[in-house]
């Protein structure tokens, strides 16, 4: 691997933008690493913590800062009013890059403002990893370690692009290229329903039990394993998914209309051999799955 990449600024240190940061030291990066966060509390705990070298006191700075590459780690619609800010400010021998959840609006934001004549590179990137709850004070360097870090390339690879791919590697993730709108599908199926049905399970048995707080004492008491395990999610802020929801609404919704026929389905053949057929496909997803 060449020595391009000698400059990151991270934007956005919160979990994922300060993991990224320490994941880069634990590999083996000896570059500089900055971060820029609108959230000055958030900003400080990376620095603490040692993910980044220099925090950044302004979006001004952010450009200033003279990265060979800028890793964009907000929400999603943050990072299409970064990809506005930064293009018309950085060259061609810059690389922004991003790890949103959704890819199709940034990957058509990125083919409008990126990779042409005097303009910066750009490659959209979601690693498949995170926790329950944000912030930088969670932040770890392992925690890309064996997960899938998702590209939707726009552009054919250049030395940069190839670069941060073998950066990404050294931290641990495994690398897969994904069109940006079978990745808005599969993530639809794979992470965006559960997220939504672990929500809407958690309100349910919040509202259903919130006049009987000995009964949700008892419901959270004796709820065991399956309920903490489907009820996980449920702990994850709006703030992390509204964008999401905003985003990729219509293979959100296609998600969540097939589950609920699937639920009546369900509901309807309680008593029938249809639930045993059921269970026995799901059975066999779970043999596949091999966890």
């Amino acid at each position: 691997m060449s020595d391009q990449i000698t400059r990151i600024t991270i934007v956005g240190t919160g979990l994922i933008g300060a993991s990224i940061g320490l994941a880069l030291k634990a590999s083996g990066f000896r570059g500089r690493i900055l971060g820029y966060d609108s959230n000055a509390d958030e900003l400080s705990a990376a620095l603490t913590l040692g993910a980044i070298d220099e925090a950044l006191a302004s979006r001004e700075a952010v450009i200033a800062s003279n990265a060979n590459v800028f890793v964009l780690c907000t929400p999603v619609l943050p990072i299409l009013d970064w990809m506005e800010y930064l293009a018309p400010a950085l060259n061609e021998q810059q690389l922004v890059t991003d790890v949103g959840s959704t890819k199709r609006e940034i990957a058509a934001k990125a083919e409008q403002l990126f990779n042409q004549p005097g303009r910066a590179r750009f490659l959209p990137g979601h690693p498949m990893a995170g926790k329950e709850s944000g912030g930088a004070v969670l932040a770890e360097a392992n925690l890309f370690k064996d997960a899938t870090w998702l590209f939707t390339p726009v552009a054919a690879y250049g030395p940069l692009e190839n670069e941060w791919r073998e950066l990404v590697k050294l931290m641990g993730a495994q690398i897969r290229n994904m069109d940006p709108e079978r990745h808005d599908e599969v993530c639809a199926w794979v992470s965006h329903l559960p997220q939504m049905v672990s929500t809407a399970l958690s309100a349910l048995l919040q509202d259903t039990f919130k006049d009987d707080p000995e009964g949700l004492a008892a419901v959270q008491a004796i709820g065991g394993r399956a309920l903490r395990e489907t009820t996980r999610l449920g702990a994850s802020p709006y703030s992390m998914w509204r964008d999401v929801a905003m985003t990729n609404t219509e293979e959100v919704a296609k998600t969540l209309a097939a589950l609920e026929q699937r639920l009546a389905h369900v509901r309807e053949n309680l008593r029938t051999p249809a639930l045993r057929e059921e269970f026995a496909r799901a059975n066999q997803f779970r043999k596949k799955d091999g966890k």
